[in-house]
């Protein structure tokens, strides 16, 4: 029920305060360490990954300067819900994970979870669950081939 013009009831305003309170009660935190990253590389791209491992899958990303060997990313506001982690270090900054004619990366690239490195990565085995308050996970970066 609404009062005089510029005031709300008692009853509106909590509701206010539940539907916000429920917003944020359905939000994680998702830490990401990233580790192997070879020095005088180019910055590290992180993907946040719902469903698979594809690009469209990958809404929510991020970027650091490489150093020191580790960087650490923190996603917030995440629904929870099953994801995966992608992450590699654009040694050209290019943008992109650059490729083989045969698919295979030529730069670091790594995955949460247990993904092998001698087949294409699969959701099921990068993923995790992300529940409230959140999460943290470790990515390490290796090379399919030697470098170039």
């Amino acid at each position: 029920m609404i009062g005089p013009p510029g005031r709300t009831t008692l009853a509106a305003g909590l509701c206010a305060v539940a539907v916000l309170s429920a917003s944020d009660a359905m939000a994680a935190t998702l830490q990401v360490e990233v580790d192997g990253i070879e020095p005088g590389g180019g910055p590290v791209r992180v993907a946040l990954c719902q469903g698979g491992l594809a690009e469209s899958f990958c809404t929510q990303g991020d970027e650091a300067p490489a150093s020191g060997g580790r960087a650490r990313f923190t996603f917030r506001d995440v629904a929870p819900g099953a994801y995966a982690v992608a992450a590699f270090q654009d040694s050209n900054g290019n943008g992109r994970l650059d490729r083989t004619g045969l698919g295979l990366p030529l730069e670091p690239y790594g995955f949460s979870g247990a993904v092998a490195r001698r087949a294409r990565p699969d959701f099921s085995d990068a993923a995790f669950a992300l529940q409230e308050p959140g999460a943290a996970v470790r990515v390490w970066l290796a090379r399919a081939l030697p470098r170039r």
